[in-house]
Order: structure tokens, then C-alpha cells, then sequence
């Protein structure tokens, strides 16, 4: 007695087809995952990265630095409500609940200021 499929074909034909796949979607995966850990390096801050967006955690009182999608993000000074941040070798000064900031093609915004840090969320620009 043969075991076969409902569509007719053997067991042994289908179990070799599954793992093929999958390691083929875990592959690309693990490819995607690594790219977007290159891309990605900071110094004095915290990154939390997507494909097209990303959240930089800058420590105050330290030399706080991010390269994240293609560009430098750097922590100039924190007064009050209002940060100046460089990104891309532009200066912005953000307070929080402003409009995004265009600068090369990524929108800036200013999420959060505490005493100990500065949130700050950069984006690719849509369209």
C-alpha cells in the first residue's frame, strides 16, 4: 500500500518541499534582520529601529550619537521643552508636539525630554 496525498502525490515529495521553503523564508529573514543591524550604530543612545522609521533614545550629558537610515543623528543641547538635534549635518531645534521637521528626505520629530534622556523619532518622508 502506497501513502499518497489527497492531490496524488507521495509523503516523502511534500515533506521535501515544506523544508525547502521554510529555510528559504528563514534565510531571507535572518538576511533582512542583519541588514538592519548594520545599518545601525549608536553611541551614548539607544536605537529601535523599523524598514522606514526609527526611535533614537539619546542619554543627556554624553556625546550622544546614532547613525540609523544612512545618516548621523546627534544630540547638540537640551533647554527646557526645546532640543537641538543634527541629523544629516543639519542642525533642528524640536520641541515637543511640533510638526515633523524635513531634512533630506526624513521627517523629525521630538517624542519626549526627561532629565536623563531625549526620544526623538526619524523617519523616511513618504511620497
Amino acid at each position: 500500500m502506497t501513502n499518497r496525498s489527497p492531490a496524488g502525490r507521495s509523503r516523502r515529495t511534500l515533506a521535501w518541499r515544506v523544508p525547502t521553503r521554510k529555510s528559504a523564508g528563514l534565510l531571507a529573514g535572518l538576511a533582512l534582520g542583519a541588514a538592519l543591524l548594520m545599518g545601525c550604530s549608536s553611541e551614548g543612545a539607544r536605537t529601535d529601529c523599523g524598514l522606514d522609521a526609527c526611535t533614537v533614545t539619546f542619554d543627556r550629558g554624553v556625546d550622544a550619537r546614532a547613525n540609523i537610515l544612512n545618516v548621523e543623528a546627534r544630540l547638540v543641547e537640551a533647554q527646557d521643552d526645546v532640543v537641538t538635534i543634527e541629523v544629516a549635518g543639519e542642525q533642528l531645534s524640536l520641541t515637543v508636539g511640533q510638526q515633523a521637521a524635513d531634512v533630506g528626505g526624513l521627517a523629525v520629530t521630538l517624542d519626549s525630554v526627561t532629565d536623563a534622556e531625549v526620544k526623538v523619532r526619524i523617519s523616511r518622508n513618504s511620497g
